[in-house]
């Protein structure tokens, strides 16, 4: 990846709506550039998608959320993590190095809800442990 992409993203990543055409003045390159370079990293799955960051009251209320920090039984376990990747729960899931296998971020409205997003979790094979850490403050949302 060049830095002309990485210019791209970040500006995306502070600000998804901009104009191609501000993109592209503030890169320095053309409008038509700008617009392939975009659509060849979101091809290549660089750029996963555009979210619109909704405040918590406009929800029903603040959202709960936990921290997984799961070591499975067995890896790789692809399709587990497929699967706990697709539960409506989980705002996020990465792989990780070390002596964990995942990290895994699930919201629910109620705290119940989200003990219940984590025992589906913790109840999945290959899921050998699952440590639970609740979100009392996001200190730099993404």
């Amino acid at each position: 990846m060049d830095e002309k992409n990485l210019q791209i993203l970040r500006l995306l990543q502070q600000n998804a709506r901009l104009p191609l055409k501000t993109v592209a003045g503030k890169v320095g390159l053309a409008r038509s550039s700008v617009r392939e370079r975009i659509a060849r990293m979101e091809a290549e799955g660089i750029i996963l998608g555009y979210k619109a960051d909704v405040q918590p009251n406009h929800r029903g209320g603040e959202a709960v959320r936990a921290l997984l920090m799961i070591r499975l039984g067995r890896t790789p376990a692809r399709e587990t993590v497929s699967r706990i990747a697709a539960l409506p729960s989980v705002r996020r899931c990465v792989s990780v190095s070390g002596d964990l296998d995942l990290v895994v971020e699930i919201e629910a409205a109620v705290m119940s809800g989200l003990n219940a997003a984590r025992d589906e979790i913790a109840l999945m094979p290959d899921v050998a442990d699952v440590t639970t850490a609740i979100v009392l403050k996001d200190e730099k949302p993404a």
